[in-house]
């Protein structure tokens, strides 16, 4: 349930932006205006809007399949309410956490900007191959599924690949807090599990 709320919200910002409803200049995180204005809202707004139509769909798209994973361990370690809630806390957290390297390193560059809800994705997708790592993961035209703990090694590999050519708004270097970020919510449900038993 909350992952469809998230896609909602989501895509709803991003399309406003697409369409020139609302400016998406303010929603950007830029590493100089964080650090020199304070514009900290910057460091969660970006989640909300996106590069293109293609960028937004490959997020959203991501989130719905490995979203509910997540959520429903949560639920069994934590309960309906609070482990809603910690979903959400997990994904939010995410959105910050993954700015925290790009933010230190061009906190100096005015031209450095990033948007896309990839870093809290990445920790949504990482927490789901915890979870169940024999996982099957279908990549686009392969028609066999690619186990999760062999996916998440080649997705951060493209990840710095992305990330080297720097060619596009796309934060990349996002991606690399998340496995940590899901190995803590991980931690945290086996520690309620142990709990429980």
């Amino acid at each position: 349930m909350v992952t469809l709320i998230i896609i909602l919200v989501t895509a709803g910002v991003s399309i406003l932006c697409f369409n020139g409803i609302l400016n998406v200049n303010p929603w950007i995180f830029n590493a100089y205006q964080v650090w020199h204005r304070r514009q900290w809202h910057r460091m969660l707004s970006y989640g909300l809007v996106h590069s293109g139509w293609g960028h937004l769909i490959f997020n959203m798209l991501t989130l719905y399949f490995f979203g509910p994973v997540v959520e429903h361990h949560f639920t069994i370690a934590f309960g309906a309410t609070v482990g809603a809630i910690l979903f959400a806390v997990l994904y939010v957290s995410a959105i910050a956490v993954s700015t925290i390297g790009d933010l230190l390193k061009y906190k100096d560059d005015y031209n450095y900007n990033a948007v896309g809800a990839s870093g809290a994705v990445s920790a949504i997708l990482f927490a789901s191959i915890l979870f169940e790592p024999k996982m099957g993961i279908y990549i686009f035209m392969i028609p066999i599924p690619v186990p999760g703990y062999i996916f998440a090694p080649l997705y951060l590999l493209y990840c710095w690949y992305m990330a080297k050519r720097n060619m596009d708004n796309i934060g990349h270097t996002a991606h690399f807090w998340e496995p940590s970020m899901a190995w803590s919510s991980r931690y945290s449900v086996n520690l309620s599990y142990s709990v429980i038993s």
